[in-house]
């Protein structure tokens, strides 16, 4: 589908209360200073369930206000990004703020033929897009004529993770809904640069990695599909940790993507790997309490597998199990790398050997991140849960990120590859017969429809996963 998406206004939002002079200096930290010069992002489609609908005038300014109020805790989202000298300057100069009208289709038509790439038209800012305003934060409240609404947010990746961004727009939502209990609001702490101390940083190229020639597209699998999956990697692991439903949906579509990149003429020798991304939080002695504002991740990467080890055209357990246990000593390995990584540079060395070995071919990497566990489906503005949250695409590629579906127990899985590659991933006849069908409709083909996902609501959740 093509939705038209109208820009109708523009306006500068400023914190309610102006930031205090002692305030006004925020440092990045080191993981700020590494992390890519993009926005990452949500979209969050509301439906009206009531009699009366609040037109568009009221929806704006109920949420104006209370944005103006959330400034005022998470100030340095409020200024101005100076990347190049590794500091925002707090002077409360105010958000960008959109309003626009979905033109030529309702919120349902939308849902049930919706594809990743035209979240982007629910956004502020394209993703890859140069901060040259320097905004570190951007909204859309986007309109339809049946009386739905979406609201769509960008964070710079500068300053904020994913969970961070997540964790504001919960703030948000519950100012918006007149909450005033201080442990539902969720006060942001800054410690990031203290914890980890922003250093000069020579030859590293934090824009590696970001590209334009790539697809995505959304694959979701229900609560039944991944509990299968996991029985299947459960019945091998013997006196080890059974597999979490995010590890195991993990080594299945590595292993998917690892096929759909061999080539015919591929040498056998070739090395695969995936990283991660970890949240420190957790991990963090003492840990840190989850509203910690910043980048506080970092990347974990599995020893690499040469192509030759098993037969990637076949659905063979032990070797899927296989990733899962790699993925487990990578993880075990953070938390001894803690130390160094505060003082950065043998991060740097690794992160820098990691883009040397990818750019020669030597090894083909592809990236993961989940956002699953977080309380995507729990941001209330006053009007009632989400009925569905989106992830724009990010500008990466061999990407795959999870996020938990309305559905208790189900993923959706967000797979951005090289067009050819794409290609041959959606036609693997494993994915095809494991794929099923959201209510919503499927980004994936329809070919690929298994079966209906069920309508339950997901449950509310305390952090406690350990990654991004």
């Amino acid at each position: 589908m093509n939705v038209q998406v109208e820009v109708i206004s523009k306006e500068i939002i400023k914190p309610s209360s102006p930031t205090p002079n002692p305030l006004r200096h925020y440092k990045l930290s080191f993981l700020d200073q590494i992390s890519p010069p993009l926005y990452t992002s949500v979209v969050l489609f509301y439906e009206f369930n009531r009699e009366t609908q609040p037109t568009i005038t009221e929806t704006s300014k109920h949420l104006k206000k209370s944005l103006g109020e959330v400034l005022t805790l998470f100030y340095p989202l409020a200024g101005r990004v100076k990347i190049h000298d590794h500091f925002v300057e707090c002077n409360d100069e105010g958000i960008s703020y959109l309003e626009a009208q979905v033109t030529n289709y309702r919120l349902h038509d939308v849902l049930n033929n919706l594809v990743p790439d035209e979240l982007n038209k629910f956004i502020p800012f394209a993703l890859d897009e140069h901060i040259a305003n320097e905004f570190a934060l951007g909204v859309q409240l986007n309109m339809f004529d049946c009386g739905g609404f979406a609201i769509g947010l960008c964070i710079s990746h500068k300053l904020a993770d994913g969970l961070s961004m997540l964790m504001f727009t919960k703030t948000w939502a519950a100012i918006a809904r007149g909450e005033t209990d201080e442990a539902k609001i969720g006060r942001p702490q800054f410690v990031s640069a203290t914890l980890f101390p922003p250093k000069e940083i020579t030859g590293y190229d934090s824009r590696a990695g970001i590209t334009k020639n790539k697809v995505t597209k959304r694959f979701v699998f229900d609560a039944s599909t991944i509990e299968d999956l996991r029985a299947k990697y459960t019945d091998l692991q013997k006196n080890e940790k059974h597999p979490s439903r995010v590890e195991t949906l993990l080594a299945f579509m590595w292993r998917r993507i690892v096929g759909a990149t061999k080539a015919d003429h591929d040498d056998d020798n070739k090395m695969h790997r995936v990283i991660y991304t970890v949240n420190l939080r957790p991990r963090i002695e003492p840990p840190l309490p989850h509203y910690s504002f910043g980048n506080i991740c970092r990347i974990s990467l599995t020893a690499p597998l040469l192509g030759k080890s098993s037969s990637w055209d076949d659905e063979d357990q032990e070797s899927c199990y296989g990733m899962v246990r790699r993925v487990r000593e990578a993880l075990s390995k953070v938390d001894k790398d803690m130390k160094t990584l505060q003082h950065g540079g043998e991060h740097l060395r690794v992160m820098d050997r990691l883009a040397q070995s990818s750019s020669t071919g030597e090894v083909v990497t592809s990236s993961y991140t989940s956002l699953c566990q977080f309380p995507v489906y729990d941001i209330d503005f006053g009007w009632g849960r989400p009925t569905w949250v989106g992830l724009p695409p990010l500008p990466i590629n061999d990407l795959i990120l999870f996020l938990d579906t309305k559905e208790a127990g189900g993923i959706e899985a967000y797979v951005t590859l090289s067009e050819e590659v794409m290609t041959k991933f959606e036609s693997d006849p494993f994915l095809r017969r494991r794929v099923s069908m959201s209510w919503f409709g499927s980004a994936a083909d329809s070919s690929l429809i298994r079966q209906p996902a069920l309508l339950n609501h997901v449950t509310k959740f305390i952090p406690k996963s350990s990654r991004l």
